[in-house]
């Protein structure tokens, strides 16, 4: 069970502070910055891995945790578990924004930008996750998942992808980070994309090591 607590409370600071910081800079008007919330999330990402990256894994994501399970660096048994508390740590997070700012139109809510056709959406989440995995699977360590030693690459690429994405789809990569907000606020209308792509996109990455690293590179042991 402790690893399941830090999975929620991991999750929850995440989202608290990303999604937060989405909410301050609209009912601030802007006093944040895009450049701001980019930040924002890159460095709580990295904060949370340093702090749960030993106990749980740090995955704060339930496609990151399928696609250990598929990649044979987590147990298919857990992942109901590790999803369940992800999603409750996200909800319990956006529910306090809630309170805290009860003007707030979105809460950090995901959308496609106005122009921005749903399916292109779609295609930049499967990416945008795409590359988050590449980057997880490549640097995680056997069974412990995600290493602290991690955290920098992560919470980099993470910056990196809200910085030139956030704009168009809001870079959510995370299928819990996009749920709560959506059912809180009431804005489901392109909730299914956010809720498949980074699924299909975390898995492709997990196939793409193994055309480029040795046969058992997905494998518990290595």
């Amino acid at each position: 069970m402790k690893r399941e607590i830090g999975e929620l409370v991991g999750t929850f600071a995440m989202v608290f502070c990303g999604c937060g910081a989405m909410t301050v800079n609209e009912v601030t008007n802007g006093s944040i910055t895009h450049v701001g919330v980019a930040i924002t999330w890159g460095l709580i990402v990295m904060a949370m891995i340093y702090a749960f990256g030993e106990i749980s894994g740090a995955h704060f994501n339930p496609a990151v945790t399928v696609a250990f399970a598929f990649a044979k660096k987590f147990a298919w048994k857990d992942v109901p578990k590790y999803i369940l508390f992800q999603t409750a740590g996200a909800f319990l997070a956006i529910a306090i924004l809630w309170v805290l700012f009860p003007q707030s139109q979105s809460f950090g809510h995901t959308y496609p930008a106005e122009g921005f056709e749903p399916y292109k959406a779609f295609i930049f989440e499967l990416l945008l996750t795409f590359f988050l995995m590449v980057v997880i699977i490549n640097v995680s360590t056997g069974s412990k998942e995600i290493g602290t030693m991690a955290a920098i690459a992560v919470g980099a690429v993470i910056l990196l992808e809200a910085m030139f994405a956030g704009p168009m789809t809001k870079a959510s990569m995370n299928p819990a980070r996009s749920l709560a907000p959506a059912i809180i606020s009431g804005n489901l209308q392109h909730l299914w994309l956010y809720l498949t792509a980074p699924f299909i996109g975390a898995l492709l990455a997990v196939l793409s090591c193994k055309l480029v690293k040795e046969d058992r590179c997905c494998d518990a042991e290595c």
